[in-house]
């Protein structure tokens, strides 16, 4: 599970394929990734947005960026983590993400840019 530890904020990243909600002879294939984001250091801090690079084998990308995660601006407190899950959708069998997170802590106000490791986003029958 690919992790990465930014100003004392580690994110996680375990992606998996969507069989069931894929549909490879229409050029779509659904993966999900759970995330879980934790406060390894000693200030409350809030994840206000998200920015995501998605790109494609064929190589087609997407950027997107938004407010928080899942409609959520969670707030992590010293040793707690924040799970969700998402999911995206690829033109292709394989493609891969990264990205990154605006933080605050609660207390100062500062601002800090937290990085989403890179994941690969690999159908089982890719691997073969």
């Amino acid at each position: 599970m690919p992790t990465f530890l930014t100003d004392h904020i580690s994110v996680s990243v375990k992606p998996q394929y969507e069989e069931k909600h894929s549909s490879p002879a229409s050029g779509s294939y659904v993966f999900s990734y759970t995330i879980e984001v934790k406060n390894e250091g000693e200030l409350t801090v809030q994840l206000l947005s998200r920015h995501w690079y998605i790109f494609d084998s064929d190589s087609s990308h997407s950027e997107i960026k938004g407010e928080g995660v899942i409609g959520e601006q969670p707030i992590i407190h010293p040793g707690q983590s924040h799970g969700y899950q998402s999911f995206c959708n690829l033109k292709t069998d394989m493609g891969m993400m990264w990205g990154s997170y605006l933080m605050k802590e609660t207390e100062t106000g500062r601002l800090f840019e937290v990085a989403i490791p890179e994941f690969q986003l690999i159908t089982p029958m890719r691997l073969n």
